[in-house]
């Protein structure tokens, strides 16, 4: 199948990362949406080989027309069997899409943190036969689990990490990351960061934490990404 993908970006800083490098490299075409520099999604996801929406951050809650379109769009591939995968905000809004509330997580998430993988035949279907995987997460809200979700991953600060709904895969984390990401990010110059670092340094790492970790952190999380974005796109 010769159709592109659809990538929902909802911020300029935010872009597909390795998602982008993954599908060069299998030969798949995409199609990217920058709401934020004023690009409006598409009203159709008809001739699209798959849905993928990236993180923001903004609120899943939040009134802003590209994200109700970003709702809409998921119903419309789940419905018509087109695959959806959600990194961060983009598992939230299919979380909500699917009539399951985002509210404030247990504890904030920033940088590299450690998941464990639900002892169920789907979870090792998505993650492979490893329990326990690192993972690099920017978030303060997670997902609630939708009708006929199921969970796949989990950790005390945040107990939905991942649900998959058939091959719809949502994520509390971003396996699209790479190190021009993590450059800008572990860079960022946001007081909000500095504070929620002091106040939940188990849980938020400093951006020289995470850089430190990604030698051997990202290499293994894109092995990852390699595994989950074959599944999502039922690639053998």
């Amino acid at each position: 199948m010769n159709a592109p993908v659809l990538i929902l970006q909802n911020l300029t800083l935010d872009g597909p990362g390795y998602l982008g490098t993954w599908l060069a490299r299998q030969g798949i075409g995409f199609d990217v949406f920058n709401a934020e520099a004023g690009e409006v999604y598409p009203w159709a996801v008809a001739g699209y080989r798959g849905l993928a929406l990236l993180g923001g951050e903004m609120s899943a809650n939040d009134d802003l027309p590209s994200l109700r379109q970003a709702e809409r769009l998921i119903l419309q591939a789940i419905d018509a069997g087109i695959p959806v995968i959600g990194h961060c905000l983009g598992g939230q809004l299919m979380a909500r899409a699917l009539g399951a509330p985002v509210l404030a997580s247990p504890r904030p998430e920033i940088g590299w943190q450690r998941l464990q993988v639900a002892d169920a035949p789907v979870a090792r279907a998505w993650f492979g036969e490893a329990r326990e995987h690192t993972v690099y997460h920017w978030h303060g809200e997670s997902f609630a689990l939708p009708p006929g979700a199921e969970l796949l991953a989990s950790n005390a600060a945040c107990p939905h990490q991942a649900f998959a709904l058939g091959r719809h895969l949502a994520m509390q984390f971003h396996v699209e990351l790479d190190a021009q990401k993590l450059a800008a990010w572990s860079a960022s110059p946001d007081p909000t960061f500095a504070r929620l670092q002091a106040a939940n340094p188990e849980t938020v790492q400093t951006g020289a934490a995470m850089r430190a970790q990604a030698g051997e952190a990202l290499p293994a999380q894109q092995r990852l990404a390699d595994r989950l974005y074959r599944r999502w796109l039922g690639i053998a």
